[in-house]
């Protein structure tokens, strides 16, 4: 850009700090949509913590390149929407699956996580995944199963021989 305007630039450098400070940016198209629908949009990923945001492609097109995401370039074509995820991304990714089937004008692009660029595939996979709570649930069931079994079965050992000395004593008492 050459002796760009003053209002320009600061939008470059908001999109640019707002995709520095996302873990995850996902893209999605958003053609025929009536601004209520938007704003009800806004709402559903506030909760799960997603901002959406719609600016011109070139000037974020620009701030995806200050931001070191030259691939999220690529996704910004035509009327396009920018959701920056700060909290869980599987969360917004469902979040933003389930509008697109409740509002097929709203149309997954793909995006960005961890550097590296996903595609609309990948974006639907991504909303498939249970949430953090329960990943992290299942990881600490994972991690204590084998610990669980190993106490049963030093338990037993002790178990198992007081009941021996116990069929032992009461078989001799018997006799």
């Amino acid at each position: 850009m050459e002796n760009p305007r003053q209002e320009k630039v600061a939008v470059v450098d908001e999109v640019t700090a707002k995709l520095n400070e996302a873990s995850a940016v996902i893209v999605t198209e958003y053609r025929g949509m009536k601004v209520g629908q938007l704003a009800a949009l806004r709402r559903q990923l506030r909760p799960v913590g997603g901002e959406y945001k719609v600016y011109k492609n070139t000037l974020a097109r620009f701030a995806a390149e200050n931001a070191g995401m030259p691939g999220l370039a690529d996704l910004l074509v035509g009327p396009s929407g920018i959701t920056f995820v700060t909290g869980d991304a599987a969360a917004v990714a469902k979040a933003l699956r389930d509008a697109s089937k409740a509002n097929p004008l709203l149309v997954l692009k793909g995006g960005v996580i961890g550097g590296k660029v996903i595609s609309a595939k990948d974006v639907e996979a991504l909303a498939d995944l249970p949430s953090r709570e329960v990943l992290l649930a299942q990881f600490a069931g994972a991690l204590q199963a084998p610990m669980a079994k190993m106490a049963g079965l030093l338990q037993a050992m002790p178990r198992n021989l007081a009941y021996g000395l116990k069929a032992l004593i009461d078989q001799k008492s018997a006799a």
